[in-house]
Protein backbone atom coordinates (compact mmCIF):
# COMPACT_ATOMS: atom_id res chain seq x y z
CA UNK A 1 0.00 0.00 0.00
CA UNK A 2 1.31 3.56 -0.64
CA UNK A 3 2.14 5.52 1.75
CA UNK A 4 -0.05 8.35 2.20
CA UNK A 5 0.28 12.22 2.73
CA UNK A 6 -1.20 11.90 6.18
CA UNK A 7 2.05 9.56 7.67
CA UNK A 8 4.43 11.99 5.38
CA UNK A 9 2.81 14.94 7.54
CA UNK A 10 2.90 13.00 11.17
CA UNK A 11 6.58 11.88 10.50
CA UNK A 12 7.47 15.87 9.64
CA UNK A 13 5.72 16.38 13.06
CA UNK A 14 7.36 13.89 15.09
CA UNK A 15 11.02 15.48 13.62
CA UNK A 16 10.06 18.67 14.46
CA UNK A 17 8.67 17.50 18.14
CA UNK A 18 12.33 16.13 18.59
CA UNK A 19 14.80 19.17 19.40
CA UNK A 20 18.23 18.74 17.32
CA UNK A 21 20.64 21.91 18.18
CA UNK A 22 23.91 21.28 16.05
CA UNK A 23 25.91 18.48 18.01
CA UNK A 24 22.53 17.86 20.22
CA UNK A 25 20.70 15.29 17.27
CA UNK A 26 20.90 12.19 18.70
CA UNK A 27 16.88 12.13 19.54
CA UNK A 28 15.94 12.67 15.99
CA UNK A 29 18.77 10.59 14.64
CA UNK A 30 17.49 7.51 16.67
CA UNK A 31 14.14 7.97 15.36
CA UNK A 32 15.18 8.77 11.72
CA UNK A 33 16.85 5.03 11.86
CA UNK A 34 14.26 3.51 13.19
CA UNK A 35 11.66 4.66 10.80
CA UNK A 36 14.45 4.25 8.06
CA UNK A 37 14.20 0.45 9.06
CA UNK A 38 10.50 0.33 9.04
CA UNK A 39 10.45 1.57 5.61
CA UNK A 40 12.83 -1.28 4.47
CA UNK A 41 15.62 1.04 3.57
CA UNK A 42 19.02 -1.46 3.68
CA UNK A 43 22.40 -0.23 5.19
CA UNK A 44 20.54 1.85 7.95
CA UNK A 45 23.57 2.60 9.95
CA UNK A 46 24.81 5.35 12.34
CA UNK A 47 28.52 6.66 11.91
CA UNK A 48 30.98 8.10 14.61
CA UNK A 49 29.75 11.59 13.92
CA UNK A 50 26.14 10.73 14.52
CA UNK A 51 24.85 10.85 10.70
CA UNK A 52 22.38 8.54 9.55
CA UNK A 53 22.09 6.77 6.06
CA UNK A 54 20.24 3.93 4.60
CA UNK A 55 19.91 2.89 0.99
CA UNK A 56 17.42 0.92 -1.77
CA UNK A 57 19.50 -1.14 -4.70
CA UNK A 58 18.21 -1.76 -8.29
CA UNK A 59 18.50 -5.21 -9.69
CA UNK A 60 20.33 -3.22 -12.67
CA UNK A 61 24.15 -1.68 -12.85
CA UNK A 62 23.72 2.25 -12.72
CA UNK A 63 24.78 5.68 -10.88
CA UNK A 64 25.00 5.99 -6.85
CA UNK A 65 22.36 8.83 -6.63
CA UNK A 66 22.78 10.42 -2.81
CA UNK A 67 19.78 12.56 -1.05
CA UNK A 68 21.46 14.75 1.68
CA UNK A 69 19.71 16.36 4.02
CA UNK A 70 20.96 18.01 7.98
CA UNK A 71 19.45 17.21 11.00
CA UNK A 72 20.21 19.84 13.51
CA UNK A 73 18.84 23.12 13.42
CA UNK A 74 19.58 26.39 15.00
CA UNK A 75 18.41 27.44 18.40
CA UNK A 76 14.79 29.10 18.54
CA UNK A 77 16.05 31.77 21.08
CA UNK A 78 13.24 33.05 23.05
CA UNK A 79 10.15 30.90 22.61
CA UNK A 80 7.68 33.81 24.31
CA UNK A 81 8.03 35.20 20.66
CA UNK A 82 6.70 32.16 19.24
CA UNK A 83 2.79 32.20 18.14
CA UNK A 84 3.48 28.11 18.23
CA UNK A 85 5.74 26.48 20.09
CA UNK A 86 8.68 26.19 18.32
CA UNK A 87 9.16 22.27 18.55
CA UNK A 88 5.25 21.78 18.79
CA UNK A 89 4.86 21.17 15.18
CA UNK A 90 1.16 22.26 15.32
CA UNK A 91 -0.89 22.37 12.36
CA UNK A 92 -2.89 25.80 11.37
CA UNK A 93 -4.12 26.99 7.88
CA UNK A 94 -2.19 24.42 6.17
CA UNK A 95 0.90 24.72 7.31
CA UNK A 96 3.44 22.73 9.95
CA UNK A 97 5.07 25.19 12.83
CA UNK A 98 8.27 24.43 14.26
CA UNK A 99 11.96 25.06 14.13
CA UNK A 100 13.66 23.54 11.45
CA UNK A 101 10.20 22.42 9.59
CA UNK A 102 11.61 24.89 6.21
CA UNK A 103 15.32 24.52 7.72
CA UNK A 104 15.08 21.07 7.16
CA UNK A 105 13.51 18.42 8.31
CA UNK A 106 10.20 19.27 6.24
CA UNK A 107 12.54 18.31 3.54
CA UNK A 108 14.56 15.28 5.21
CA UNK A 109 10.79 13.67 5.89
CA UNK A 110 9.71 14.67 2.20
CA UNK A 111 13.00 13.09 0.45
CA UNK A 112 13.04 9.40 2.91
CA UNK A 113 9.00 9.32 1.58
CA UNK A 114 9.80 10.07 -1.85
CA UNK A 115 12.56 6.70 -1.81
CA UNK A 116 10.23 4.84 0.10
CA UNK A 117 7.44 5.67 -2.20
CA UNK A 118 9.90 4.83 -5.54
CA UNK A 119 10.46 1.96 -3.79
CA UNK A 120 6.64 0.79 -3.29
CA UNK A 121 6.16 1.17 -6.99
CA UNK A 122 9.50 -0.10 -8.34
CA UNK A 123 10.45 -2.75 -6.14
CA UNK A 124 14.12 -3.62 -7.71
CA UNK A 125 13.52 -2.65 -11.01
CA UNK A 126 15.42 0.27 -11.54
CA UNK A 127 19.10 0.87 -12.11
CA UNK A 128 21.78 1.72 -9.82
CA UNK A 129 21.29 3.04 -5.98
CA UNK A 130 19.93 5.59 -4.20
CA UNK A 131 21.19 6.75 -0.71
CA UNK A 132 19.90 9.42 2.16
CA UNK A 133 22.13 10.87 4.27
CA UNK A 134 20.91 12.83 6.91
CA UNK A 135 24.21 14.48 8.14
CA UNK A 136 24.58 16.60 11.82
CA UNK A 137 26.38 19.77 12.34
CA UNK A 138 25.09 21.42 9.02
CA UNK A 139 24.31 24.61 10.39
CA UNK A 140 27.65 25.27 12.60
CA UNK A 141 30.08 23.35 9.79
CA UNK A 142 28.58 23.36 6.42
CA UNK A 143 30.29 19.70 4.97
CA UNK A 144 32.26 18.96 7.70
CA UNK A 145 30.10 15.48 8.07
CA UNK A 146 30.08 14.77 4.68
CA UNK A 147 33.65 13.62 3.90
CA UNK A 148 32.51 10.52 6.05
CA UNK A 149 29.17 9.92 3.71
CA UNK A 150 31.59 10.34 0.60
CA UNK A 151 34.00 7.90 2.04
CA UNK A 152 31.62 5.15 2.56
CA UNK A 153 28.98 5.66 -0.03
CA UNK A 154 31.06 7.32 -3.09
CA UNK A 155 27.76 8.93 -4.92
CA UNK A 156 28.02 10.17 -8.73
CA UNK A 157 25.87 12.46 -7.75
CA UNK A 158 23.79 14.80 -5.15
CA UNK A 159 20.96 16.17 -4.43
CA UNK A 160 21.07 18.94 -1.76
CA UNK A 161 17.35 19.11 0.06
CA UNK A 162 17.96 22.36 1.58
CA UNK A 163 14.73 25.04 0.51
CA UNK A 164 14.72 26.33 -3.09
CA UNK A 165 10.90 27.40 -3.51
CA UNK A 166 10.59 24.85 -5.97
CA UNK A 167 13.29 26.40 -8.85
CA UNK A 168 16.50 24.01 -9.30
CA UNK A 169 20.00 25.42 -7.39
CA UNK A 170 23.01 24.84 -9.46
CA UNK A 171 25.37 26.68 -7.12
CA UNK A 172 26.36 29.02 -4.51
CA UNK A 173 29.04 31.40 -3.08
CA UNK A 174 31.56 29.83 -0.82
CA UNK A 175 32.06 31.09 3.11
CA UNK A 176 34.97 31.89 4.47
CA UNK A 177 35.85 33.08 8.22
CA UNK A 178 38.75 35.37 8.78
CA UNK A 179 39.31 36.35 12.21
CA UNK A 180 41.83 39.99 12.41
CA UNK A 181 43.15 41.04 15.49
CA UNK A 182 44.79 44.56 16.15
CA UNK A 183 47.12 45.71 18.75
CA UNK A 184 48.27 48.10 20.94
CA UNK A 185 49.78 49.24 24.24
CA UNK A 186 47.55 50.03 27.04
CA UNK A 187 47.52 53.12 29.75
CA UNK A 188 44.82 54.94 31.34
CA UNK A 189 42.79 56.94 29.53
CA UNK A 190 43.58 59.86 31.38
CA UNK A 191 47.07 60.08 29.39
CA UNK A 192 46.26 58.51 25.71
CA UNK A 193 49.89 59.38 24.13
CA UNK A 194 51.52 56.78 27.16
CA UNK A 195 49.60 54.20 25.09
CA UNK A 196 48.83 52.49 21.74
CA UNK A 197 44.70 52.22 20.98
CA UNK A 198 44.24 48.57 19.52
CA UNK A 199 40.80 50.25 18.24
CA UNK A 200 41.86 53.32 16.52
CA UNK A 201 44.36 50.74 14.75
CA UNK A 202 41.53 48.28 14.11
CA UNK A 203 39.93 51.10 12.53
CA UNK A 204 42.81 52.36 10.21
CA UNK A 205 42.69 48.61 8.88
CA UNK A 206 38.32 48.95 8.01
CA UNK A 207 38.83 52.43 6.30
CA UNK A 208 41.14 50.24 4.21
CA UNK A 209 39.58 47.47 4.12
CA UNK A 210 36.86 48.99 2.78
CA UNK A 211 38.90 50.00 -0.27
CA UNK A 212 39.18 46.25 -1.11
CA UNK A 213 37.62 44.92 -4.32
CA UNK A 214 35.79 41.71 -4.72
CA UNK A 215 35.69 40.12 -7.87
CA UNK A 216 32.03 38.99 -9.81
CA UNK A 217 30.48 35.86 -11.11
CA UNK A 218 27.91 35.80 -14.42
CA UNK A 219 25.90 33.29 -12.38
CA UNK A 220 26.61 33.61 -8.78
CA UNK A 221 27.08 37.81 -8.68
CA UNK A 222 29.43 39.32 -6.53
CA UNK A 223 31.69 38.29 -3.70
CA UNK A 224 30.62 39.80 -0.17
CA UNK A 225 32.92 40.81 3.00
CA UNK A 226 30.99 41.65 5.96
CA UNK A 227 32.50 42.68 9.24
CA UNK A 228 30.08 40.28 11.66
CA UNK A 229 31.51 41.10 14.97
CA UNK A 230 34.13 43.29 17.03
CA UNK A 231 35.35 42.87 20.33
CA UNK A 232 38.28 44.98 22.58
CA UNK A 233 40.44 43.68 25.68
CA UNK A 234 40.48 44.65 28.58
CA UNK A 235 36.35 44.74 28.55
CA UNK A 236 34.68 47.01 30.23
CA UNK A 237 37.93 49.26 29.68
CA UNK A 238 37.22 50.64 32.94
CA UNK A 239 39.74 53.78 32.19
CA UNK A 240 41.69 51.47 30.28
CA UNK A 241 43.12 52.07 26.69
CA UNK A 242 42.12 48.67 25.24
CA UNK A 243 45.89 46.65 24.03
CA UNK A 244 43.51 44.35 21.72
CA UNK A 245 40.95 44.38 19.08
CA UNK A 246 39.72 41.20 17.11
CA UNK A 247 36.98 41.50 14.67
CA UNK A 248 35.18 38.48 12.22
CA UNK A 249 35.13 38.48 8.66
CA UNK A 250 32.60 36.66 6.80
CA UNK A 251 33.88 36.72 3.12
CA UNK A 252 31.42 35.14 1.00
CA UNK A 253 33.92 33.49 -1.79
CA UNK A 254 32.85 32.79 -5.59
CA UNK A 255 34.01 29.71 -7.94
CA UNK A 256 38.13 29.62 -8.21
CA UNK A 257 38.78 31.58 -5.36
CA UNK A 258 41.40 29.71 -3.07
CA UNK A 259 41.39 29.54 0.51
CA UNK A 260 45.12 31.02 0.00
CA UNK A 261 44.30 33.92 -2.27
CA UNK A 262 41.36 35.17 0.17
CA UNK A 263 43.45 35.12 3.23
CA UNK A 264 45.83 37.08 1.50
CA UNK A 265 43.67 39.69 0.27
CA UNK A 266 43.20 40.80 4.10
CA UNK A 267 46.31 39.40 5.25
CA UNK A 268 48.33 42.30 2.50
CA UNK A 269 45.94 44.94 4.08
CA UNK A 270 47.76 44.20 7.51
CA UNK A 271 51.03 44.14 6.18
CA UNK A 272 51.21 47.55 4.31
CA UNK A 273 49.89 49.04 7.65
CA UNK A 274 52.27 47.48 9.31
CA UNK A 275 54.77 48.81 6.77
CA UNK A 276 53.79 52.55 7.01
CA UNK A 277 52.57 52.90 10.14
CA UNK A 278 54.88 52.64 12.99
CA UNK A 279 52.18 52.47 16.05
CA UNK A 280 49.53 49.86 13.81
CA UNK A 281 50.24 46.01 14.27
CA UNK A 282 47.76 43.46 13.41
CA UNK A 283 47.11 40.06 12.39
CA UNK A 284 44.82 37.95 10.46
CA UNK A 285 44.01 34.33 9.83
CA UNK A 286 40.97 31.82 9.12
CA UNK A 287 39.19 31.00 11.72
CA UNK A 288 39.86 27.89 13.39
CA UNK A 289 36.30 25.47 15.10
CA UNK A 290 35.52 22.66 17.25
CA UNK A 291 33.08 20.61 17.52
CA UNK A 292 31.65 17.70 19.79
CA UNK A 293 29.23 15.12 18.48
CA UNK A 294 26.36 13.78 20.06
CA UNK A 295 28.26 10.41 19.68
CA UNK A 296 31.29 11.77 21.43
CA UNK A 297 34.01 12.26 18.72
CA UNK A 298 35.97 15.42 18.54
CA UNK A 299 36.55 17.45 15.46
CA UNK A 300 37.92 20.50 14.30
CA UNK A 301 37.91 22.31 11.00
CA UNK A 302 38.95 25.44 9.05
CA UNK A 303 35.98 27.48 8.30
CA UNK A 304 37.00 27.68 4.77
CA UNK A 305 33.60 26.08 2.39
CA UNK A 306 34.21 26.68 -1.35
CA UNK A 307 32.06 27.78 -3.99
CA UNK A 308 30.64 25.69 -6.77
CA UNK A 309 28.52 25.60 -9.54
CA UNK A 310 27.60 22.73 -12.31
CA UNK A 311 26.82 23.45 -16.10
CA UNK A 312 22.66 23.31 -16.59
CA UNK A 313 23.61 21.42 -19.51
CA UNK A 314 25.11 18.55 -16.98
CA UNK A 315 23.21 15.33 -16.93
CA UNK A 316 21.82 15.66 -13.45
CA UNK A 317 20.19 19.41 -14.16
CA UNK A 318 18.56 18.04 -17.32
CA UNK A 319 17.29 15.02 -15.30
CA UNK A 320 15.75 17.18 -12.70
CA UNK A 321 14.17 19.77 -14.80
CA UNK A 322 12.21 16.68 -16.75
CA UNK A 323 11.28 14.97 -13.58
CA UNK A 324 10.21 17.71 -12.11
CA UNK A 325 7.78 18.54 -15.48
CA UNK A 326 6.65 14.85 -15.61
CA UNK A 327 5.33 15.73 -12.15
CA UNK A 328 3.45 19.00 -13.01
CA UNK A 329 6.11 21.08 -11.52
CA UNK A 330 7.05 24.15 -12.70
CA UNK A 331 10.78 24.96 -12.25
CA UNK A 332 13.53 27.11 -13.18
CA UNK A 333 17.44 26.91 -12.44
CA UNK A 334 18.98 29.47 -10.12
CA UNK A 335 21.84 29.31 -7.11
CA UNK A 336 21.43 29.06 -3.67
CA UNK A 337 22.18 32.05 -1.47
CA UNK A 338 23.65 30.61 1.39
CA UNK A 339 26.45 28.21 1.70
CA UNK A 340 25.26 24.24 2.48
CA UNK A 341 26.45 20.95 2.50
CA UNK A 342 27.53 21.05 -1.75
CA UNK A 343 31.08 22.94 -0.61
CA UNK A 344 31.85 19.89 0.20
CA UNK A 345 30.10 17.61 -2.51
CA UNK A 346 30.67 19.77 -4.80
CA UNK A 347 32.99 22.82 -4.47
CA UNK A 348 35.84 19.81 -2.65
CA UNK A 349 35.09 16.60 -4.35
CA UNK A 350 33.56 18.11 -7.84
CA UNK A 351 30.61 15.43 -7.42
CA UNK A 352 27.49 17.00 -9.72
CA UNK A 353 25.16 18.41 -6.77
CA UNK A 354 22.58 20.34 -7.03
CA UNK A 355 19.77 21.47 -5.23
CA UNK A 356 15.90 20.97 -4.45
CA UNK A 357 13.39 20.87 -1.73
CA UNK A 358 10.10 22.54 -0.02
CA UNK A 359 9.23 25.69 0.97
CA UNK A 360 10.81 28.93 0.84
CA UNK A 361 14.35 29.90 1.45
CA UNK A 362 13.60 33.32 3.40
CA UNK A 363 11.42 31.47 6.03
CA UNK A 364 14.56 29.32 7.24
CA UNK A 365 16.07 30.49 10.63
CA UNK A 366 12.79 32.98 11.25
CA UNK A 367 10.72 33.50 14.54
CA UNK A 368 7.27 31.09 13.71
CA UNK A 369 8.92 29.18 10.95
CA UNK A 370 6.46 26.91 9.13
CA UNK A 371 6.10 24.85 5.81
CA UNK A 372 2.78 24.29 4.09
CA UNK A 373 1.34 20.75 3.88
CA UNK A 374 0.93 21.83 -0.22
CA UNK A 375 4.70 22.24 -0.30
CA UNK A 376 6.03 18.93 1.26
CA UNK A 377 3.86 16.98 -0.36
CA UNK A 378 4.15 18.65 -3.68
CA UNK A 379 8.48 18.70 -3.19
CA UNK A 380 7.68 14.73 -2.50
CA UNK A 381 6.12 13.75 -5.69
CA UNK A 382 9.05 16.01 -7.15
CA UNK A 383 12.03 13.89 -6.00
CA UNK A 384 10.14 10.49 -6.40
CA UNK A 385 10.05 12.20 -10.18
CA UNK A 386 13.65 12.84 -10.32
CA UNK A 387 14.13 9.64 -9.20
CA UNK A 388 12.52 8.05 -11.30
CA UNK A 389 14.50 10.18 -14.04
CA UNK A 390 17.62 9.27 -12.74
CA UNK A 391 16.94 5.25 -13.00
CA UNK A 392 15.80 4.62 -15.83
Amino acid sequence: MRLKDEELIEFTRQLVQRPSLSGKEQDVAEYIKTKLEELGFEEVRTDDMGSVTGCIKGNKPGKTILLDGHMDTVSPLDTTKWTHHPYSGEIEDGKIFGRGTTDMKGSLASMIFSIARFMEKKKVDFSGEIHIACTVYEEVFEGVACKQIVKEIKPDMVIIGEATTSTIKIGQRGRAEIQVETFGKTGHSSHPENGINAVLNMNKFINELKKLKLTNHEILGEGILEITDIMSNPYPGDSMIPETCQITLDRRTLVGEKKKNVLKQVQDIVERLRESDTQFDGKAYLVQGEGYCYTGKRFKSERFYPAWIIDKEEKLVQAAISGLERAGIQTELSHFDFCTNGSYYCGKKKIPTIGYGPSKENIAHTIDEYITIEELKKSCKGFESILEELTN
